[in-house]
């Protein structure tokens, strides 16, 4: 024991690189169970995370598959709508009537009703024959956008054609309107003659001469409900014998 601190009093200035050895070696040890405590943790976290994840697909698995939409249900909806917007169309352009109240609906010359009729002449083109047809992804997308068009073209040539109503007529063309109109309801009216049935049709025809251009299905339309009040059969006579 004696030469050991002989040894220690000889070599005092050992005693500090010594500790420094001593204490590098400690925080590298700290260091070491640090990173091993960290890289516990991460472990644990990850298999919770692997866990739940797991606990979340064999809940999805449980649940009923939702239905997916087919190319040919999407393509029924648009040929749907298509129909809508035509059906629309032909209130107007079918009925003396409407005709008569909202004229812009039926002239080619208003620059909105000219877009809608393009946006219809594409999207009639585009329609497919069937909802069954078999279409590229792009041809679907296109016929889809030009109903659209069609859709939103139509919305504003009505909403244009009901503000004007017949404020682009003359005052004097304007009462030839009024007339027709009242001779309109007489020509379908039962209750009224043959004879004054067909007389208030011709006269329908003659004031909108030249103001408005009947399209042949409305006339077609309109001649058969003059022919349907005219071919009815009489009511019967419900007025008491006199005593």
């Amino acid at each position: 024991m004696e030469h050991v601190f002989q040894f220690i009093g000889s070599y005092w200035w050992l005693v500090f690189p010594l500790m420094g050895v001593a204490g590098g070696a400690g925080r590298a040890i700290e260091q070491a169970g640090r990173r091993r405590h960290k890289r516990r943790l991460e472990i644990i976290r990850a298999k919770g995370e692997l866990k739940a994840a797991q606990v979340a697909a064999a809940a999805q698995a449980a649940l009923p598959p939702v239905p997916t939409a087919t190319p040919s249900a999407g393509l029924a909806r648009t040929m749907a709508s298509h129909d809508e917007v035509t059906s629309r169309w032909l209130e107007y352009e079918l009925d003396v009537a409407k005709t008569i109240d909202f004229p812009a609906m039926s002239d080619g010359r208003q620059p909105l009703t000219a877009a809608f009729l393009r946006a219809k002449k594409v999207a009639d083109r585009l329609r497919p024959a069937s909802a069954d047809a078999t279409l590229t992804a792009d041809e679907r997308r296109e016929y889809q956008d030009a109903v659209t068009d069609y859709e939103v073209a139509f919305d504003v040539a009505e909403r244009d054609a009901r503000r004007l109503k017949d404020s682009s007529f003359t005052a004097p063309e304007r009462k030839r309107l009024d007339v027709a109109k009242q001779l309109l309801t007489i020509a379908v009216d039962q209750a009224a003659t043959a004879a004054e049935r067909q007389l208030a049709y011709k006269r329908v025809r003659e004031e909108l001469d030249g103001l408005i251009s009947l399209s042949d299905g409305a006339v077609d339309v309109l001649e058969q409900r003059v022919a349907l009040e005219i071919d009815a059969p009489p009511r019967p006579n419900t007025t008491p014998p006199s005593a």
